[in-house]
C-alpha cells in the first residue's frame, strides 16, 4: 500500500498545508481517506487516477473532511475522464452519510447518484469488519471528537495495515486498536496546551503512539501554530522510540 497526503492540515487557511485527505493505494484500488475541499484538485496536482477513485472514507461530517466529496460527484458527472467509466464507486463512513449528502443534493437538484457509473453508499458500524477493497478489510472504531466520527482500522491480502483516526480527542482506546499497525496515521492539531478537548496535542499523540507500537507513525491535521516550532526537535523531547513523520503535502509512504 501506498499511502499520499493530499492535505496534512485543517480548515484553517495555509499556504503549503491543504485541507485533510489521504489517497491509499493497494494492489487491488484506490480509496481516498477523508476528503476536504481542496482534495478535488490536490488529486490532479498530485498525478493520481481520480477518474478511477474506487472508494472513499469519509471519518465524520466537517467540511474539511467530508465538503469535497458533493463538488467530486458533481465534477465526475460531467468530466470527459468519467463518462467511459462502469465500475461503482463506493462511498464509506458514518451513520448519516447519506444524509448529508442527501441534503448537499438537495441544495440545488445536482443528481448527484445519476452518475454515469454506480455509486454505492455504504453506512458502517463500529467494529464491524467490511470490505473497503478488494483484498482489502477494514474496521472503524467510535473516537471522541463528534457524534459519528469513526477511527479505520484497514489490512490487505498481504497483511499490511494502516489505522487512521481522523480527527479525535484523547482515549487510550484509540492506541488499542491501532496496536502494532504498520502505519498509525493520526492527528496532533496542536504542539501543546491544547485550547480544546475533542483535538490531540503532542504529549497526548505521542503516549497513544507509545502504547500502539506501531513501526511507524505519522502526525496530520496540523495547524498553524507548527510553522513556529521544529517538529523533530519538539518530537524529540519525547523520545519517543518509533519513527514519527510530519505529514506535509504530496508526502509518499510505502505502508
Amino acid at each position: 500500500m501506498i499511502l499520499t497526503v493530499l492535505g496534512s492540515g485543517t480548515s484553517v487557511p495555509h499556504r503549503a498545508r491543504s485541507s485533510s485527505a489521504f489517497w491509499l493505494e493497494t494492489g487491488n484500488g484506490s480509496l481516498m481517506l477523508d476528503f476536504s475541499p481542496s482534495a478535488i484538485h490536490r488529486m490532479a496536482e498530485e498525478g493520481l487516477d481520480w477518474a478511477n477513485l474506487d472508494a472513499v472514507w469519509i471519518s465524520h461530517f466537517h467540511l474539511d473532511h467530508a465538503g469535497g466529496l458533493a463538488p467530486f460527484l458533481f465534477g465526475t458527472k460531467y468530466a470527459p475522464d468519467t463518462r467511459g467509466r462502469t465500475k461503482p464507486l463506493r462511498i464509506f463512513g458514518p451513520k448519516g452519510l447519506r444524509k448529508l449528502l442527501d441534503a448537499f443534493d438537495r441544495a440545488n437538484d445536482y443528481e448527484f447518484f445519476k452518475q454515469p457509473f454506480p455509486v454505492e453508499m455504504i453506512e458502517v458500524e463500529p467494529l464491524e469488519k467490511f470490505e473497503i477493497l478488494p483484498g482489502a478489510t477494514a474496521v472503524a472504531a467510535s473516537t471522541p471528537h463528534t457524534e459519528e466520527s469513526c477511527a479505520i482500522h484497514i489490512r490487505d491480502e498481504k497483511g499490511s495495515s494502516l489505522v487512521f483516526t481522523s480527527d479525535t480527542g484523547f482515549s487510550k482506546k484509540i492506541a488499542a486498536f491501532a496496536r502494532r499497525a504498520d502505519l498509525f496515521v493520526l492527528e496532533c492539531s496542536f504542539v501543546k496546551n491544547k485550547p480544546v478537548e475533542k483535538h490531540l496535542e503532542l504529549a497526548e499523540a505521542v503516549f497513544l503512539i507509545r502504547r500502539a507500537g506501531p513501526k511507524r507513525a505519522l502526525l496530520v491535521h496540523l495547524y498553524p501554530e507548527w510553522d513556529e516550532v521544529d517538529f523533530a526537535e519538539e518530537v524529540g523531547r519525547f523520545d519517543p522510540g518509533i519513527e514519527i513523520i510530519e505529514a506535509v503535502d504530496g508526502l509518499r509512504i510505502e505502508v
